[in-house]
């Protein structure tokens, strides 16, 4: 019973989260558009699946995701080797980038726009090699960006002087990049901090504040997903001037 109880909350609670969306969205179809939704016995089950999604994903977070990211964060923090730490921190942003789905997606549509510009020839091998590429490199970016990360909560670093440092970089790459990778290259910052990485990354970031002495977790736990947003912009870039 509590956990049905815990679920009822959780399925409220995301409900009352997409309640404006599906407000604003009413208003236009109705007031402004002036048509009906079109299938609305399908859109109100989409509706409660979509809800009751939320609701689980929250569910899971709460029970599997933060508690396994943070004691894994302890456990290496207490171990005191920098070199299993570092690997873990890359194999982690590394892993969770490359089953991001949103990147799927995003390197996927990448790989065919390429193909009708005449980027790239218009065969699906090639079209596998241009998307893989993408993927990759960008998962590149967010495995690097966690040992940077990771180092700068080690060492107690304002985060501010390296996210500034980081956007600089980025227009000055801009400027020289191919015209046709710089909006890939922007949109990859966005789809890397998504349903899969940003748990982890986050439950790593506050699990090893709290595990070092003299690190405050509001302070230096948080900052993590701002690098893993902020490297693949850099290496999508560099990869576009050298493939």
């Amino acid at each position: 019973m509590e956990g049905i109880r815990n679920f009822l909350r959780l399925f409220k609670e995301a409900f009352r989260d997409l309640l404006p969306i599906i407000l604003v969205i009413a208003f236009f179809q109705v007031a402004v558009l002036q048509q009906p939704f079109p299938n609305l016995a399908e859109t109100l089950v989409g509706l409660v699946f979509v809800v009751a999604g939320l609701a689980f994903f929250v569910q899971g977070l709460e029970m599997g995701l933060f508690p396994i990211g943070e004691s894994l964060a302890h456990a290496f923090a207490n171990k005191g080797s920098l070199i299993a730490l570092f690997a873990f921190s890359f194999c982690l942003g590394f892993g969770t980038t490359v089953a991001e789905p949103a990147l799927i997606a995003v390197t996927a549509e990448a790989a065919k726009a390429a193909t009708d510009s005449g980027t790239i020839e218009n065969t699906a091998d090639a079209r596998q090699h241009y998307a893989d590429g993408l993927r990759y490199t960008v998962a590149l970016s967010v495995g690097s960006a966690l040992v940077l990360g990771v180092f700068r909560i080690l060492k107690g670093w304002p985060i501010h002087y390296l996210i500034i440092g980081g956007y600089v970089l980025v227009v000055i790459l801009t400027t020289f990049a191919p015209d046709e990778i710089i909006g890939i290259a922007y949109d990859s910052g966005g789809v890397t901090t998504s349903t899969i990485t940003v748990p982890l990354v986050t439950a790593l970031g506050v699990g090893l504040a709290t595990a070092i002495r003299g690190r405050n977790p509001m302070i230096d736990g948080f900052g993590l997903i701002a690098f893993a947003s902020l490297s693949p912009m850099i290496f999508v870039l560099v990869y576009g001037m050298i493939v």
